[in-house]
């Protein structure tokens, strides 16, 4: 089998190095290919750089009957090049402590692993995956198998070989990124692995991660927790921001994962933070969060320096007080990630596994000095830090700028000290890991006082049963177990960090989440102070009676459009008809019955056509009275008195049919209406058409013959008239009987475009069509009797009875000429019914009025005022006037040749 390349680095280094010759045999000359694949792909990383480095970490080593490994970011990343930057204080310093306190609590109880001592070997990991997976190299020397028989140092003799310590566990990573990678070469030599920080859900999943745990809930319940904060904000419109790597990106996955099937939440922006981001690349983040400017609530799962950058970037853009972070358990409660950017993140809610402060660890922290914590090979760099001074050291020139340090400098005293948001389950890692080797030794090595043959070595994947079934009282008094994922439960305290109105500006607790989120509202305040909750969302809710015209393929986004016309909000996305009858209402969240109107009394539309109509039957009932006490005298004996009676009847009920048409609709006036609004002004006609066919006759006739024409009696013109207003009342009677007379109401007449002018109008069942031939037959009447009239143009004045027949005609159309259009011009008018109801009316008064002041009126003048003229005239039979009428037509042709003759006949009119 060929040598890995990193055995030949190793064997060649034995030439000119002893430490090469004292540790790089243990890699052996024959690596397995595993091994191999370990460098050469896991890690992108040469063999020839990680021996560049020396082949022994960094590390701190406790000696123990059993050995756990520890893995903590004790730096930070470095600049390029550089693996390890500055040391981190909380994050890195705090939780590596807790581990050694935890293990001498653990070591110095007589209950749990009594008579065995817990070690470790811990390693910085200096927050990067990939050299945390170098160091982590160091877990896994004690299972490969190795062949040294054919090494030799530079004297030819054997290496000195040190057996390395064997981890059964590992404490850690930090980092979900790290976890990862540190767990895909720990599953391959079954060393299981206890997390106290690592919550990407990625390593939920036992297929790849089976020997990984963690006393930290993951980021999928941490994800349902932000969104069940996000839907108890109101917000329906957010965008995320993810550091990249395993823990952010992750975080963020699961947190669109779980949005979508909650269902009404909607992403923005889904930003990616680059591992180096270039120059400019913060203030770029903000402006792509702006072209969204509505998302102002911000998910951000991202390290605390990204954290850092995106304040700054938000504040050079003036931004502050715009957007609302809600941040995962990497923000927290820490002061780190806000130093200097209180103002940008005030009102911002963090979320933090909950947790509580271990007094016993403030303790034993507060007390470590550079001369009681010498296994802590960090310990100098972290004093150097907290007290800003200098410590003097072999070989490292001493600072001018700064103090040197006396080593006599309290922690918590003479520096700030605030015990870091992961202690607690740092602790709880340990002790799970500690109850799990107990709960191992009683079943394998029951009785025995230290370790026995069964538990050396550990097997790995027996010790992980035990991991899982933990069951005990963490340090904080919470439970700690695991469930089949290795997952421990979600427990979350929820905080915001509130900097204006408050005594103790800082991260407060306003809630906390086990399952579902109980959130004190009315402890939250935002920017400047504000109580109330801002708005993150794509659209504003509409207002009542709008519908959401949504936006497509964006569920939470859409357009308000008001329900107009006669549509009402049937759902928040649709809008419908009310029903025929019904209007909506001003709100437009539902339908109402429209109103019903009639035309009123006192409505100045029927004041005038009542005030006419008053008039009118008066003068008529005036004149009636008249003609029947003064029936016998010449005038009204002259006036053709039975004949005249018909149509002072007829004028009367034109008059009176202005009341039917203005009273309030029903069966027996809309019958009312039917029957004499035809009748009133047939009855006028057909008289006048009678007495004007009369005349017609007798002046033809006397043309012809000296015999008078037949049917100009009285009884015959009475006849004659009865037989024309029986034609109208036969047409109506039918009528009755094909639709009976009702009422309806008319939705559609009073329906303009604004409904809340729509009304209903109660009416009789009388279209315009069936009003119309309701008139006709009077209409033809009053037109025959018109051409009646023209044709007796020429009746000599002494027969004055014909003339103002002529006149009454003429008067007669031109009204109804006038009425026509005005009638059916204001058909689609709003005020259709007052108008037509109002022309009809009027215009039927005008005719009637223009009958009776031309034949009746001049009449009751004389009669009254003028009695000496209502005298009896000679009589003369019909023969006499036939002769007299071609007497006065021959005089009148006379006069066309020139001759003047004159002539006074007066015809005898008692017939």
């Amino acid at each position: 089998m060929q040598e890995p390349l990193v055995a030949r680095i190793m064997i060649s280094q034995c030439h000119t190095s002893q430490f090469c010759c004292r540790f790089g045999p243990l890699f052996g000359c024959h690596v397995t290919t595993l091994l191999r694949l370990l460098w050469m792909l896991f890690l992108g990383l040469s063999p020839e750089s990680w021996a560049q480095q020396g082949t022994q970490p960094h590390s701190i080593k406790i000696k123990g009957d059993i050995t756990l490994g520890g893995l903590f970011p004790v730096h930070s990343r470095g600049p390029a090049g550089v693996p390890c930057g500055e040391i981190k204080r909380e994050k890195g310093i705090h939780r590596m402590e807790a581990m050694l306190y935890a293990l001498d609590q653990i070591n110095s109880d007589p209950d749990l692993l009594p008579n065995i001592t817990l070690g470790a070997m811990v390693l910085d990991t200096c927050s990067r995956d990939t050299y945390a997976l170098e160091q982590s190299l160091t877990f896994v020397q004690a299972l490969i198998q190795k062949d040294n028989s054919d090494v030799r140092c530079s004297n030819n003799e054997p290496p000195i070989i040190r057996k390395p310590e064997r981890v059964v566990g590992v404490i850690g990573a930090s980092g979900s990124s790290v976890s990862i990678m540190v767990a895909n070469v720990l599953r391959l030599f079954a060393i299981p692995q206890i997390s106290y920080a690592s919550t990407a859900p990625e390593l939920s999943d036992k297929s790849r991660y089976e020997f990984f745990s963690r006393v930290v809930p993951p980021d999928s319940y941490q994800a349902q927790a932000m969104v069940d904060i996000v839907k108890a904000m109101g917000w329906n419109y957010v965008s995320t921001l993810a550091s990249e790597g395993n823990y952010g990106e992750s975080g963020v996955d699961a947190f669109l994962q779980i949005s979508r099937e909650a269902g009404g939440l909607c992403i923005g922006q889904s930003i990616k933070i680059p591992r180096e981001p270039k120059p400019g690349g913060f203030d770029k983040i903000i402006k792509r969060l702006m072209e969204t400017s509505n998302a102002r609530g911000v998910i951000i799962f991202a390290n605390e320096d990204d954290i850092r950058r995106v304040l700054e970037a938000a504040k050079r853009a003036n931004l502050t007080g715009h957007f609302l972070f809600v941040g995962s358990d990497s923000w927290g409660a820490k002061s780190s990630p806000i130093l200097d950017q209180e103002d940008v993140a005030e009102g911002a809610v963090t979320i933090l596994p909950k947790r509580a402060s271990i007094d016993g660890f403030d303790n034993y922290f507060t007390s470590r000095s550079l001369k009681n914590n010498r296994r802590n090979i960090w310990f100098a760099e972290y004093w150097e830090d907290d007290f800003k001074c200098k410590l003097t050291r072999p070989g490292i020139k001493y600072d001018l700028g700064r103090r040197k340090c006396t080593g006599e400098e309290r922690i918590a005293q003479e520096s700030q000290y605030e015990q870091e948001g992961k202690v607690q389950f740092v602790i709880d890692a340990v002790y799970a890991m500690a109850h799990a080797l107990h709960s191992m030794h009683l079943d394998l090595c029951p009785g025995s006082m230290g370790i026995c043959e069964k538990m050396d070595p550990v097997e790995g994947s027996q010790l992980l049963h035990y991991i899982r079934s933990v069951n005990f009282n963490g340090s904080a008094g919470t439970g700690v177990m695991f469930n089949e994922n290795g997952d421990a439960p979600g427990r979350y305290d929820i905080f915001q960090f509130q900097l204006s109105n408050t005594t103790n500006p800082g991260y407060r607790c306003i809630g906390q989440w086990t399952n579902h989120l109980r959130l004190n509202a009315e402890e939250m305040q935002w920017s400047g102070g504000d109580r109330a909750v801002p708005d993150s969302v794509c659209s504003f809710p509409c207002e009542l009676g709008e519908r959401k015209k949504m936006v497509k393929g964006v569920p939470c986004c859409w357009h308000c459009e008001l329900c107009d016309g006669y549509q009402y909000q049937l759902d928040e996305l649709n809008c419908d008809m009310c029903p025929f009858d019904m209007r909506p209402m001003p709100n437009r969240t539902g339908c109402r019955s429209t109103p019903i109107i009639k035309l009123e009394w006192s409505s100045p539309w029927a004041i005038i056509p009542v005030f006419l109509a008053v008039l009118g039957i008066l003068a008529t009932s005036g004149c009636i009275i008249t003609f029947i006490r003064f029936n016998d005298t010449p005038i009204v004996r002259a006036s053709g008195r039975e004949l005249s009676y018909v149509l002072l009847t007829g004028i009367f009920l034109i008059y009176l049919i202005t009341f039917l048409m203005i009273a309030e609709p029903s069966a027996p006036v809309c019958a009312f209406r039917r029957l004499l609004l035809g009748l009133g002004m047939c009855i006028t006609y057909s008289a006048m058409l009678t007495k004007t066919n009369r005349i017609y006759r007798i002046f033809e006739q006397g043309k012809k013959a000296v015999t008078p024409p037949p049917f100009i009696s009285p009884a015959s013109q009475l006849i004659i008239t009865f037989i024309l207003i029986g034609v109208q009342l036969l047409g109506i009677f039918i009528w009755f009987g094909v639709v009976p007379p009702h009422t309806i109401i008319d939705y559609e007449e009073q329906r303009p475009p604004n409904p809340e002018f729509a009304r209903g109008v109660l009416k009789c069942d009388m279209s315009d069509l069936a009003l119309v031939l309701c008139l006709s037959y009077s209409i033809v009447l009053m037109v025959t009797c018109t051409v009646y009239a023209i044709k007796s143009r020429g009746v000599p004045e002494t027969f004055n009875e014909a003339k103002p027949i002529g006149f009454t005609m003429y008067t007669t159309c031109i009204i109804w000429l006038a009425f026509v259009p005005i009638f059916f011009g204001t058909a689609q008018s709003t005020e259709k019914m007052f108008i037509q109801t109002t022309t009809l009316t009027v215009s039927m008064s005008l005719s009637a009025t223009v009958s009776l002041g031309m034949l009746y009126i001049p009449k009751v003048y004389v009669i009254i005022f003028q009695p000496e003229q209502n005298v009896q005239k000679r009589k003369r039979s019909s023969k006499a006037v036939a002769s007299t009428v071609t007497s006065q037509l021959s005089q009148k042709d006379d006069k066309k040749n020139g001759e003047s003759k004159s002539s006074a006949i007066v015809p005898d009119r008692s017939q």
